[in-house]
């Protein structure tokens, strides 16, 4: 005879929300922040006196509003899926064979992309065929190629992938440590960065910050509690921190110089919240046909991620030449598209190194094209993902 149930549960269970599409979402929120990074080193055509001569004007907001509050905040959630990632591939395996590809997925690829950023933008900015650095003295090329003390000229979003590889490197031993350290390096390295203290170990703090956060929620199921979030609860903390950090800005000649570290850790707040609300669009996507259009195309965005910065300093200003630099009337459209623009560009080049060389877009890609890439490991059912 079966055990008897509580006269309510039937009535729980149905109220249970579907389980939702982690895997599938975890792809479309990379796609969405790397897209977001974009913005942040889209093409102005101005330099540093001339952007101060814009400031305040509507052009000015638009992109202030854009990359602050958008782009900048792709970071901690790319930090934290990460995270959330390396937690349960370690459960799995080893941490020589877990090291030894993340060495071929991250630090190669960063090399190889900074190498050919170099050639490739030096080389025309000696040419004359572009506004661009010239080749520096030997600690130049080191922290261009390695972004060894600091993000380098050219390809400076790979400074993101060095601070990751670092936090991989650390992985195997922080995926065995309980909460309560895991929350106290979390707190240190939040600390670090509010403190604006600069120590080249790692040169944004927060992203081991984020990635600790992503260890955290894979144990907790964070992840798909935040999912199951009703729209307006992951809205409300970015609409509650938005206008402090407006406030700063707008007072940054007054108070904000004398609160620097309250800015920052306004900062860390925007950016947090902001993840919440893009990893909540990205559950919302996931679970719609457009979804499933825009997935197909995640596995490009490593790509993107890495030549945007290409694109930004050879192509964006052929275009500029139609548009006009920032301030001009067609620049804010220009502006506005130019995460497609060099979304196409990148899968162009993809496109291209696929077909001559597999093995090298794998190299590019970390593993994400060539040789039996058929989709991104994102897209595959949740059992495979993770």
């Amino acid at each position: 005879m079966s055990r008897m149930l509580p006269p309510d549960a039937p009535a729980r269970r149905m109220a249970r929300p579907a389980f939702p599409p982690v895997s599938q979402a975890i792809g479309l929120a990379r796609l969405l922040c790397i897209l977001g990074i974009v913005y942040v080193h889209a093409w102005t055509g101005l330099g540093g006196d001339q952007m101060a001569a814009q400031m305040g004007s509507a052009q000015d907001v638009l992109r202030w509003t854009v990359v602050e509050l958008f782009g900048r905040s792709a970071v901690p959630l790319l930090s934290m899926v990460s995270g959330w990632l390396v937690a349960g591939s370690l459960a799995r395996r080893g941490a020589k064979p877990f090291l030894d590809s993340k060495a071929r997925t991250i630090l190669l690829p960063m090399i190889l992309w900074n190498a050919i950023a170099m050639v490739l933008v030096v080389g025309a900015a000696t040419l004359g065929w572009a506004r661009a650095p010239l080749l520096g003295d030997t600690r130049w090329i080191a922290d261009n190629l390695f972004n060894l003390t600091r993000a380098g000229d050219i390809n400076v979003q790979t400074a993101f992938l060095r601070d990751l590889f670092l936090c991989m490197l650390a992985a195997p031993l922080l995926v065995r440590l309980r909460n309560r350290w895991l929350l106290l390096i979390g707190a240190l390295a939040a600390l670090w960065w509010v403190s604006l203290f600069k120590f080249p170990l790692l040169l944004r703090p927060t992203i081991l910050l984020f990635f600790v956060g992503g260890i955290l929620a894979r144990r907790h199921g964070l992840a798909e509690r935040a999912a199951m979030l009703p729209l307006w609860q992951a809205v409300l903390p970015f609409l509650l921190i938005v206008p402090v950090k407006i406030w700063l800005s707008i007072e940054n000649g007054g108070l904000a110089d004398f609160h620097l570290h309250a800015t920052a850790a306004v900062d860390l707040l925007t950016r947090s919240t902001a993840s919440l609300l893009v990893w909540r669009g990205a559950i919302a996507l996931a679970s719609r046909p457009v979804g499933a259009r825009l997935l197909a195309y995640e596995r490009y965005a490593f790509f993107l991620f890495c030549c945007h910065l290409l694109f930004m300093w050879l192509v964006a200003p052929g275009i500029g030449e139609v548009t006009g630099t920032m301030g001009s009337p067609l620049w804010p459209a220009f502006f506005l598209l130019q995460p497609v623009l060099a979304f196409g560009f990148a899968i162009l080049l993809a496109t291209a190194v696929e077909a001559v060389s597999p093995k090298f877009a794998e190299l590019l890609s970390g593993g994400r094209l060539g040789r039996d890439q058929a989709a991104s490991p994102a897209a595959r059912p949740l059992a495979q993902a993770h």
